[in-house]
């Protein structure tokens, strides 16, 4: 099991979303970056973890923790010429995006934020912590994974 990290901007799609969805599951569409898409169509596997990260917001940070229970299949909204991720290159024999469905495992009171993140002196490969890295979609080292849940756990018992 690896843990990942999924970045979303609340007022598109919130944990509150997430945790109001039939069976607190939902599909992550609308990825339209090759290196997310990548993780999202090779990597990410049913079983992982997920840290849902609030961006774009005035508060950035983890505010719950989800499970993948769905891998990489096609992104419908790519072939949906009314959906904002619209991709008229696609082709459905040979989708260009992808998308997974994940499960809300919790929903944290207290977020770790950006800058308590960043405050923690042992976090070593995160990238939402390294200057320029704006992926939507990142890996997490159980290096930082273990820090993070430990970090988070102190917050929210």
């Amino acid at each position: 099991m690896r843990y990942w990290l999924f970045k979303s901007e609340p007022d598109a799609f919130s944990i509150d979303d997430l945790a109001s969805r039939p069976d607190q599951c939902e599909h992550w569409d609308g990825i339209r970056n090759y290196q997310a898409r990548n993780f999202l169509r090779d990597e990410v596997k049913r079983g992982d973890r997920v840290f849902f990260y609030h961006s774009s917001c005035k508060h950035v940070g983890i505010v719950g923790l989800a499970e993948v229970v769905k891998e990489g299949y096609a992104d419908h909204t790519q072939f949906d010429p009314e959906s904002a991720y619209f991709d008229p290159k696609s082709d459905p024999s040979n989708p260009r995006w992808y998308m997974v469905d994940i499960k809300l495992l919790r929903k944290y009171e207290r977020m770790l934020t950006l800058s308590d993140i960043k405050a923690m002196p042992d976090i070593l490969d995160l990238g939402v912590v390294k200057k320029g890295h704006r992926l939507s979609i990142m890996p997490v080292s159980q290096h930082d994974t273990a820090i993070l849940l430990s970090a988070l756990q102190a917050r929210n018992p």
